[in-house]
């Protein structure tokens, strides 16, 4: 019996083009976000995706959206930038950091942890979101840090 109502949903899924466990739901509540105003995806991925009123960033690196330098500087300058990256990014998707649930940030040395820190704090306010920090062997272009963002998209 249960083996004929799962072949029966996937019959059902197939015929509305749907993927096995995937709901018509949650097809139509999937939205990419695409900005000039921070890096663009160098790979089969998407700046952001918008699902279920939240909005999934990509990890943002200190790369200037204009003119696709890289900011190779201190710690501090890296995560301005990689900051400014995920403000914009925010933005498009019609949400801010303000509204940011849930941060992970990748450092290539925890011992940038306090200088990092000291430039998140300037970006976030109370209440904070939710954050995890962690070393990393290495990231994209060998930049210091990486930031990725999940927020509620208002």
């Amino acid at each position: 019996m249960k083996r004929r109502i799962a072949l029966a949903a996937l019959a059902g899924a197939a015929a509305a083009g749907l993927l096995p466990g995937q709901s018509t739901r949650s097809r139509t509540m999937k939205k990419v976000v695409k900005t000039d105003k921070a890096p663009q995806a160098i790979g089969p991925y998407s700046q952001a995706v918008i699902a279920n009123g939240f909005v999934f960033c990509s990890g943002m690196i200190p790369i200037v959206p204009e003119t696709n330098a890289l900011v190779t500087g201190p710690i501090e300058e890296q995560a301005k930038q990689a900051l400014k990256n995920v403000v914009a990014l925010l933005a498009a998707a019609g949400s801010s950091i303000d509204d940011a649930v849930k941060v992970t940030v990748f450092l290539q040395d925890m011992n940038d942890f306090a200088a990092m820190n000291k430039i998140y704090a300037e970006t976030f306010k109370e209440p904070f979101p939710a954050r995890s920090t962690v070393q990393v062997a290495r990231l994209p272009r060998d930049v210091r840090i990486e930031i990725e963002v999940l927020a509620l998209v208002k």
